[in-house]
């Protein structure tokens, strides 16, 4: 007969296996969502013990570069999937019709179109950039968790165990009694390994959760921001159509001069020679390159007084419209401007370029579609196709600057044209196009090629960028 001092001591000890069972079955939800997380194929009742394989831990950059490939290929199907309504399109034809259609109006509104489209743009590019960082964090938890099975699966089966097996009735014999003993004293060894477990578990499956709610949320910003900058690309298009119908010259006479830029191209065997013949043979670059070097000319020979007047006016962000030439000199715009598109920085200046020789501009991967606008004022002494360099545009910046852009896929420019910084001229295809320039380059992505050039040699376009555009290149040391 169990004495009253064995009973009490047995009550303590059924209630503290009950607690212990208890507590490490309140974790049990959290391993079947695991379960869950695995198709069912991947997860054996007992696995074979296997030798520990060592394997090479994986490189994050590589890791983070193949979840953007993936993160680019969803958004661009996602893209596809997007529609502006009728209303929409209708209230954006209608905001057009109102505009006050004189040429400076419209090449205004232009340029504030721009500038939108390339903030949503760089939007959608760290939206992008985030959702890879949060794949490849959730792809490592995750991995964690696959990694953990077998440890996981043993833990599962104790809660079972247990969970079949519960501790004895408070009157038993001294046969149950001393098992019950037994058994407290087994769980007390095993179950706050078991509790460790199940907390890195738990906190595990929490981050896993917490991470795709911030990828959810973080694809809803971005569909608002594909949706608006689709938006903004209709209504470029209408400015663009306004404008052209403002500024249209006789179409003969463009035809004309556009087959004659062609062959022109076909006998340069630079681009050296190619702005000189430009700048020679063709009329419209010819008439326009005179009245801006006579405006230039001009301008230095104002009086300080006046050129102080010039500078303030320049600098209260309303410079004259109708000016066919640069509201700054340039080199005084160091530091000021903006890249012509929204995109990262593979390459600058002096790097390494893939053929042995040295990179004479800076290269930069953009999304497809992407608007390129005009980094300063500057007329366009070229618009077309040259050799390896693709479609180009050569922007006769003054001062002896000329300003080289290749690479885009449709032109929105024409030569002859004085533009506005910020103006839009082109916009990249939608994927990167082959050539001299870009090489060497692993990637796919659509690739604007820039080469500042003073008195006809190339030089070093990073002084001349704004500080939150001079960041260090992902191959720069």
């Amino acid at each position: 007969m169990p004495t009253p001092a064995s009973k009490r001591n047995y009550v303590i000890l059924s209630v503290a296996v009950a607690g212990l069972a208890a507590s490490a079955l309140g974790v049990s939800g959290w391993v079947s969502a695991l379960a869950q997380e695995q198709p069912p194929s991947a997860q054996p009742e007992s696995p074979p013990p296997t030798a520990p394989v060592v394997a090479a831990a994986p490189d994050p950059a590589v890791e983070l570069e193949k979840k953007r490939d993936q993160t680019r290929s969803e958004l661009d199907a996602l893209s596809k999937t997007i529609n502006l309504s009728s209303s929409k399109v209708a209230e954006l034809q209608k905001s057009i019709e109102d505009l006050d259609k004189s040429t400076s109006s419209v090449r205004q509104a232009l340029i504030d179109s721009a500038a939108r489209r390339k903030s949503l743009e760089k939007q959608i590019l760290e939206s992008e950039k985030k959702l890879a960082d949060l794949g490849v964090k959730e792809d490592a938890v995750r991995h964690s968790l696959h990694e953990r099975r077998g440890l996981l699966a043993e833990v599962l089966a104790a809660l079972q165990r247990m969970g079949r097996n519960p501790p004895p009735a408070l009157l038993v014999t001294p046969d149950d009694a001393l098992a019950s003993v037994r058994s407290a004293i087994l769980l007390g060894a095993v179950v706050p390994g078991i509790r460790k477990e199940t907390d890195k578990l738990a906190a595990d499956l929490g981050n896993l959760a917490s991470l795709q709610a911030a990828s959810a949320a973080e694809k809803a910003g971005l569909t608002t921001t594909m949706t608006n900058s689709l938006e903004e690309e209709r209504r470029m298009d209408l400015l663009l159509a306004e404008n052209e119908k403002l500024s249209r010259s006789n179409t003969a006479e463009l035809n004309a001069e556009r087959q004659r830029s062609e062959e022109l191209a076909g006998k340069a065997t630079s681009l050296e020679s190619l702005v000189a013949s430009m700048e020679s043979e063709i009329s419209s670059v010819r008439q326009a390159t005179a009245a801006a070097r006579q405006a230039e000319e001009n301008r230095r020979l104002l009086t300080d007084e006046q050129r102080a007047q010039a500078k303030a006016l320049a600098d209260s962000g309303v410079p004259d419209k109708n000016r066919i030439a640069p509201a700054y000199p340039f080199g005084e715009l160091k530091a000021k401007l903006e890249l012509p598109v929204a995109g990262d920085i593979l390459r600058q200046f002096g790097d390494a370029d893939g053929t042995g020789h040295e990179a004479m501009g800076m290269t930069l991967a953009t999304n497809p579609e992407t608007v390129v606008t005009a980094p300063a004022d500057g007329l366009i002494v070229y618009a077309g196709a040259f050799r390896s360099y693709g479609q180009m545009i050569i922007l006769d910046a003054g001062d002896g600057y000329h300003l080289v852009l290749s690479g885009m896929e449709t032109m929105n420019a024409r030569q002859g044209k004085f533009v506005f910084a910020g103006e839009p001229l082109a916009v990249m295809g939608a994927k990167r196009v082959a050539s001299a320039t870009a090489l060497a380059l692993e990637t796919n992505r659509p690739t604007l090629y820039i080469e500042f050039r003073k008195d006809g040699k190339p030089v070093d376009s990073r002084p001349w960028w704004t500080a939150k555009d001079t960041g260090k290149a992902r191959n720069d040391s």
